[in-house]
């Protein structure tokens, strides 16, 4: 199933050609547009009657291969190795992609807001009008996905849920010290050794990351420490792991809290209540709602129990301080937000719901499932338990 551009085609109306987009495949607007992931820029033209690709010709095969674009044009058909010796890179770049769009008939362009200056400029001076959009028109069209790219995004998830079993096996197999550390194998068991099994385990399922937060005791108080040194009994541990499926390039995102031991009175207190927090929210996702309400209703669970939160008092260092999720596809954070000004929730929405409670003098607790919304309410693309004592 392929993405619905319609709402690029109305956005550009009358008073636009087309739509360019400048940079690699790690710009997730780009991989949307094209279907083409390529380490180096390339350029990506949509206009209402099609896509088409200017690319290296390193690039040329494989882009007519696996792009989505109707046409793949490349750097040499427009003599762009003269114009760069004659012009420099950014002028002989310019001079190539208004070549280019001259042959797609395009005189005037909306760009993405960080859409490279040079090259902007560049094509002012080959006549061709140039401006910045702002209204974030793919971001918004990337977040409602297609069922295949839920289908991703749940594969994605699978494999977080196998990395999430291999971290939380090790805390519980762990044997605890007289100084109340964690040990495996007889030697200590430290956030470091929990990611590295975490990542060696979502290689194995075709997935990779840059970061994970395994954080324990105070260095779960900070949401997004990403913990260090030795795990301790009888204290949260935050496990947030958020993969990227390496040929599909969609994410997964999940947060589980475990205590190896007893936990605190207070933990456990905040435990259920995060979780009462998190079903309220669930409860709140559907066609219709936006994510404010979202926000809103987990908010109102924890000021109820007379906990801090960010819509009581915006300079709040403990409590619930941060939002209560958002969007997840092509990049981890994405639109939807699950926040104060949260918007409208659609089908399609891939979103995370993510409360937690948080102090440097008691640690923290988060809980976080990944869910899409349907057209009745949500299905949950998490399985893994919820459970905050591991024996």
């Amino acid at each position: 199933m392929e993405p619905d551009f319609s709402p690029l085609a109305e956005f550009l109306g009358d008073e636009f050609d087309g739509y360019l987009i400048s940079a690699d495949g790690g710009d997730s607007n780009q991989l949307y547009l094209s279907g083409f992931d390529a380490p180096d820029p390339y350029v990506t033209l949509y206009t209402p009657e099609g896509i088409h690709l200017l690319v290296s010709t390193l690039e040329f095969g494989r882009a007519k291969k696996e792009s989505r674009a109707d046409t793949v044009s490349r750097l040499s058909d427009y003599d762009y190795r003269d114009k760069h010796a004659e012009h420099g890179a950014v002028v002989g770049k310019a001079k190539t992609v208004a070549a280019f769009l001259a042959d797609h008939e395009v005189d005037s362009l909306a760009v993405p807001a960080d859409f490279p200056l040079g090259t902007a400029d560049g094509l002012r001076d080959e006549g061709v009008a140039v401006e910045a959009e702002t209204d974030d028109v793919l971001t918004n069209i990337r977040a409602v996905k297609t069922d295949e790219e839920v289908e991703h995004v749940h594969a994605a998830q699978d494999a977080n849920e196998a990395a999430m079993r291999a971290a939380e096996g090790l805390i519980r197999d762990a044997d605890v010290a007289d100084d109340g550390t964690l040990t495996h194998e007889g030697d200590p068991l430290t956030s470091e050794r929990v990611r590295e099994e975490i990542e060696v385990t979502l290689l194995r399922h075709g997935c990779a990351l840059d970061e994970t937060i395994v954080a324990c005791g105070a260095d779960a108080a900070d949401p997004h420490d990403r913990g260090s040194g030795p795990l301790r009994a009888d204290e949260p541990v935050i496990i947030d792991i958020f993969p990227r499926d390496k040929e599909t390039k969609y994410n997964g995102d999940m947060t589980r809290t475990f205590v190896k031991g007893e936990p605190s009175p207070e933990i456990r207190e905040w435990f259920d209540l995060t979780e009462e927090a998190f079903e309220a929210a669930l409860d709140a996702v559907e066609p219709g709602a936006t994510g404010a309400d979202v926000h809103d209703a987990v908010c109102d669970v924890y000021e109820a129990a007379g906990e801090n939160t960010l819509r009581a008092d915006p300079s709040a260092e403990t409590g619930f301080i941060h939002s209560t999720g958002h969007g997840v596809g092509l990049d981890v954070h994405e639109l939807p937000s699950l926040s104060p000004s949260g918007e409208e929730l659609r089908p399609g929405h891939v979103i995370t719901i993510e409360p937690g409670l948080y102090d440097p003098d008691v640690g923290g607790v988060r809980i976080e499932d990944l869910v899409v919304v349907t057209e009745d309410g949500y299905e949950n693309l998490t399985e893994y338990p919820v459970e905050l004592v591991v024996e």
